[in-house]
């Protein structure tokens, strides 16, 4: 655990498939990004990343992608009782397809096969925060109230691929070892709580690079530009799509904006742009009829995921 780091109690108490660990306006806290040994970066401008570049040639893919068309947004098995609300596209679909999936940042961003305890299989979005960690959703690494006989619970294997580019996997995929989320999700499936990690067994984020994550004031977000990219299910099989948009609100537990994305982005980074340094503020997890919305960053949330962070 990193120094002068407590411990998280109540609903942001952290929980594991292994084991079980025994607000008011906030200060900014920021954890660092890293652009990964290949040593590459895109270079973002006013908050926003660029995408319009040529495309280069791959050399050959060792590993095959899997077939993961037609599969359903991870999010879709805890709210099968009530109208599930997925990630939108409100009005004109603003998306633009991510080309260059081996530069930095792309390749921070990884496609998930998620097979759950009864074998059925699903798809998410992970981001790297450190060489072994990926964030995401809670309801990525441990279903809710699914109502379908032993679906519940943490999910049975995650297989990570860092930068898919549809059937090419230009850095392999390795399957998940451990995974975690809090209290608040676990055991009541709270919205509030809805975030969690993914803990590979090898170093994968020393070659692909990271983001970092921060706790920011509310005057501060919502002035700023938040962007997502991730693997939306209504796409090209495998393929990664990003937008833009300026954040439109905030509460204590959540960030609210107007950036289009689909099912399959569960798990996505809502992230700022400072100094050249991406830092996620929010971890994507739902839709609404005006914005979509992630679990926002909180102190709690930030230690958590420092502690996760390996």
């Amino acid at each position: 655990m990193p120094e002068n780091v407590s411990t998280p109690t109540g609903k942001h108490q952290p929980v594991s498939n292994l084991t079980v660990e025994t607000e008011a306006a906030q200060p900014s806290q920021t954890e660092p990004s890293n652009v990964g040994s290949l040593g590459d970066e895109a270079e973002p401008m006013n908050g926003t990343e660029q995408v319009e570049r040529p495309v280069m040639l791959e050399a050959a893919m060792i590993e095959a992608a899997p077939d993961t068309v037609g599969l359903a947004d991870i999010g879709a098995a805890s709210f099968p009782a009530r109208q599930f609300a997925p990630e939108t596209v409100h009005g004109p679909d603003n998306r633009v397809k991510i080309t260059q999936t081996t530069q930095y940042p792309w390749r921070v961003h990884a496609s998930l096969l998620i097979t759950a305890r009864d074998g059925s299989n699903w798809i998410g979005t992970g981001w790297f925060i450190g060489p072994h960690t990926l964030v995401t959703a809670g309801h990525v690494v441990h279903i809710k109230n699914s109502g379908v006989p032993g679906r519940d619970g943490w999910v049975s294997t995650i297989r990570v691929m860092p930068g898919r580019n549809g059937s090419q996997l230009p850095f392999g995929s390795v399957m998940a070892s451990r995974l975690w989320s809090v209290r608040g999700w676990t055991e009541d499936g709270d919205e509030q709580f809805d975030y969690g990690a993914i803990i590979i067994p090898v170093d994968k984020g020393q070659e692909v690079g990271w983001f970092g994550f921060g706790v920011f004031p509310d005057a501060e977000l919502t002035q700023a530009t938040g962007n997502i990219s991730g693997y939306p299910g209504d796409k090209p099989d495998g393929t990664q799509w990003y937008d833009a948009h300026q954040i439109a609100s905030v509460t204590p537990t959540k960030v609210h904006y107007d950036i289009d994305t689909m099912g399959g982005q569960s798990g996505s980074a809502a992230y700022v742009i400072r100094n050249g340094q991406r830092f996620g503020v929010a971890v994507h997890a739902y839709g609404g009829p005006v914005t979509n919305s992630g679990t926002r960053i909180s102190a709690s949330v930030f230690q958590n995921l420092r502690t996760w962070k390996q």
